[in-house]
């Protein structure tokens, strides 16, 4: 059994996940509870944000996500990869950072404009 809080709505509610019974999941309000503790319990995913260098004097950091959620056991060596990344501006928000992270979908994109 696995306990959890429901995150998708403000009421927060206290999942129970049995993962023994087809992860039946219990305590939930409403039906997005239901499809979040399922997912939560059988695979994890998280979107990752940090930051990566830029050559710049006046921002010398560019804040970076990724475009969907990645597998949370995967999220350490994914930041992983932006260690050594230096962006030259100028930067758009949605550049590409990192294409394809780990072999998923998804990628780290910048998340500001930077000029100078």
């Amino acid at each position: 059994m696995k306990e959890m809080i429901c995150i998708l709505c403000p009421q927060g509610c206290h999942l129970t996940v049995d993962e023994a019974d087809d992860f039946k999941v219990s305590g939930n309000r409403c039906k997005r509870g239901l499809s979040y503790g399922r997912e939560e319990a059988m695979n994890p995913v998280r979107t990752v944000t940090s930051t990566v260098c830029v050559q710049s004097a006046v921002h010398p950091r560019c804040p970076v996500k990724t475009d969907q959620p990645i597998p949370k056991k995967d999220m350490k060596e994914a930041v992983r990869l932006l260690d050594g990344i230096q962006m030259i501006p100028p930067i758009r928000r949605g550049d590409l950072v990192v294409e394809k992270i780990l072999g998923h979908a998804a990628n780290f994109v910048a998340t500001r404009d930077i000029d100078q």
